[in-house]
C-alpha cells in the first residue's frame, strides 16, 4: 500500500479509509454487524453486508450509550447518535501490511454493562500502536438491549455482540497488520467482567490468546433472576414479554424503564429515613447488577468462577488485578449515619458471617466505621474476586499474573477505581486524566504498567512470576513498584465466600 494522507485497507466487507496521526493510522467507526434496528432488534447480531466503493472511517461510529448524562464518569467516554451501533475502531503502524504480523489488543470498555463508550480517546491505542501492537476497541449492545430476558430473544446478546466483534478481529486484523494468532483481549470493570466472561464462555475458545482483567466484575445473573427481571419490565411498560412486545417501545422508552432497576436497590440519600446500609448490603450481594452476562446455561453454561474451577480457559495466559480502593468513596453520603457504629454490627448487617467478620476485623484494625465498611465493598466485588480467580487458575496449572494498583491518585486520595485506565494506555497528557490522577501522574508507572501489558501481548509474559503457592507473587504498581509475596493476604477471608447465585 502507498502511504498517503489516507490509508485504504480491505476488509471482508468493502474497503475503508482512515486517517494517519503521527507513528500510525486510526480507521474509526467500522461497522462489524448490521444495525441492531428493525427486525434485529433484540436479535443475534449479523455480520455487516458489503459496501461498494470505498467506506469513510475517520469518525467514531455511533454508540450504544446515549445521552450526555451517562457521560459524567470518571473516564471520558463520549456518546454518538446513529442507528449503527455495533463497531470497531482499529488502531495501526502497518496498515494493509498482513506480513507485519503484529500483536493484537482488542479492547472492551466498562460502564457497568449500562454506559461507557469505545469513542473515549483514552482509549486511542496510539502508545501501543507506538510499542508495536495493533489495537481495537469494540462496541456492545449495553443494558436491558444487551442482557434483558426477552421470551423469544436470544439470552446475552452483548456476549454474541463480543464474539462476532472478535470473529470480525480474527478475519479482518492481518489486513490492517495484525496477527490473527496473537490476539489478546482487555477491558477494565464491567470490560474486565466481559474478558471474564469470554474466558468462561466454550463459544469464544478459538477467538483469542491472552486476557488482561483490569478490576473485573465476576458479577452475572441467573437465568431465572433475569426472566423474573425481564416480566417484571415487560410488565410494567405494559407489554407482551416478547420481541414484537418491545418493538412497540422506543429506545427511550425502554432507557426509562431500564433505569428502574439497573442498581440492586434504589439510590438513597442521607435524612430521607432510608437504611444507610442498603446500597452497600446491595453492592456486596454477588449479584448487585441488574443487567449482567446471563448464566443461561448454554451460550455461558456457568458463572466465571465455577467455569474457572472447572479447567475453562487454562490454555490461556491471564493477567488480573484492582486498584486497592476501588469504590471507597461509595462511603461519602453515608459517612455521618455510619459513625459510632460498632464495626462488627456493620458487617453483620451486610450479611458478613460472624467468624469472616472476626477475622475481617483482625486484619483491618484503625479503621472507622465507614472506612471499614468502604474497604470491605472494594474488597468484596473486586480485590477478593481477583485473588480467588488467581487461587482456582494456580490451582488448576493455568498461568495467571496478580497485580495491585496501590498508587494513590493525588485528586481522590485513595487508588480509586478507573485510575489505572491512563497508566495502561499511556495516555497521562490527556484531557481529564489530571482529574482523575492529580497534577503530573508518575511516568514511571505509566511505564511499569503499560510496558507489562505490552510484554504480555507480544511474549505471554508480563514481567513477574505466575501467581503460585507457596511465593504467591503479586505485582503492586506504586512509586516505586515491586514483587510481593501473598500481597493479597487481607481479602482471602472475603474470597473464601462465593457470590451468591
Amino acid at each position: 500500500m502507498t502511504i498517503s494522507d489516507q490509508p485504504e485497507v480491505t476488509t471482508s466487507a468493502g474497503v475503508v479509509r482512515g486517517l494517519w496521526r503521527e507513528g500510525s493510522a486510526a480507521f474509526l467507526g467500522i461497522p462489524f454487524a448490521q444495525p441492531p434496528v428493525g427486525d434485529l432488534r433484540f436479535a443475534a447480531p449479523v455480520p455487516h453486508q458489503e459496501w461498494s466503493g470505498v467506506r469513510e472511517a475517520t469518525t467514531y461510529g455511533a454508540t450504544p450509550q446515549r445521552g450526555e448524562s451517562a457521560e459524567i464518569t470518571l473516564i471520558p467516554e463520549p456518546s454518538v447518535a446513529g442507528a449503527s451501533t455495533l463497531n470497531a475502531n482499529v488502531f495501526t503502524p502497518r496498515p494493509g501490511e498482513p506480513a507485519a504480523a503484529l500483536p493484537v489488543l482488542v479492547y472492551i470498555h466498562g460502564g457497568g454493562y449500562i454506559s461507557g463508550s469505545p469513542a473515549s480517546p483514552w482509549y486511542d491505542g496510539a502508545a501501543f500502536n507506538r510499542d508495536g501492537v495493533v489495537t481495537v476497541s469494540v462496541s456492545y449492545r449495553l443494558g436491558f438491549d444487551g442482557f434483558g430476558w426477552i421470551e423469544d430473544a436470544p439470552h446475552n446478546r452483548a456476549i454474541l455482540d463480543w464474539i462476532l466483534a472478535l470473529e470480525w478481529v480474527r478475519d479482518n486484523i492481518a489486513a490492517f497488520g495484525g496477527d490473527p494468532g496473537r490476539i489478546t483481549i482487555a477491558g477494565q470493570s464491567a470490560g474486565g467482567g466481559a474478558v471474564l466472561t469470554l474466558l468462561s464462555t466454550p463459544r469464544a475458545a478459538g477467538l483469542f490468546q491472552r486476557a488482561i482483567s483490569l478490576s473485573g466484575t465476576t458479577a452475572h445473573v441467573p437465568l431465572d433472576r433475569a426472566e423474573q427481571l425481564g416480566r417484571a419490565l415487560a410488565d410494567a411498560a405494559g407489554v407482551a414479554p416478547t420481541r414484537a412486545g418491545w418493538a412497540t417501545l422506543t429506545e427511550d422508552d425502554v432507557l426509562r424503564l431500564q433505569q428502574q432497576v439497573s442498581a440492586p436497590i434504589p439510590v438513597q440519600r442521607e435524612g430521607d429515613g432510608s437504611d444507610p446500609l442498603a446500597l452497600l448490603t446491595g453492592m456486596t450481594s454477588g449479584t448487585p447488577l441488574s443487567w449482567a452476562p446471563v448464566v443461561d446455561g448454554d451460550l455461558l453454561p456457568e458463572s466465571i468462577e465455577d467455569a474457572i474451577a472447572h479447567g475453562v480457559g487454562a490454555d490461556k495466559g491471564l493477567l488480573l488485578g484492582a486498584t486497592d480502593h476501588e469504590f471507597n468513596q461509595v462511603v461519602t453520603e453515608r459517612r455521618e449515619a455510619l459513625a459510632g457504629t460498632d464495626p462488627a454490627t456493620v458487617l453483620a448487617a451486610l450479611g458478613v458471617p460472624g467468624p469472616t467478620a472476626a477475622a475481617y476485623l483482625v486484619g483491618h484494625q484503625g479503621l472507622d466505621p465507614a472506612d471499614l465498611l468502604a474497604q470491605y465493598v472494594t474488597d468484596a466485588m473486586f480485590r477478593a474476586r481477583s485473588w480467588r480467580i488467581a487461587e482456582l487458575r494456580a490451582a488448576s496449572g493455568a498461568p495467571a499474573w496478580l497485580y495491585r494498583f496501590s498508587w494513590v491518585s493525588q485528586s481522590f486520595g485513595i487508588a480509586v477505581h478507573c485510575v489505572d485506565v491512563p497508566f495502561f494506555f499511556d495516555c497521562l497528557g490527556l484531557d481529564r486524566v489530571d482529574y482523575l490522577t492529580g497534577a503530573q501522574p508518575p511516568r514511571a508507572l505509566a511505564d511499569d504498567v503499560h510496558g507489562a501489558a505490552v510484554a504480555l501481548i507480544a511474549g505471554g509474559d508480563p514481567g513477574w512470576p505466575a501467581y503460585t503457592p507457596p511465593e504467591r507473587s503479586v505485582r503492586v504498581y506504586d512509586v516505586p513498584s515491586s514483587v510481593r509475596s501473598d500481597a493479597y493476604s487481607d481479602v482471602a477471608v472475603v474470597g473464601s465466600l462465593r457470590p451468591a447465585d
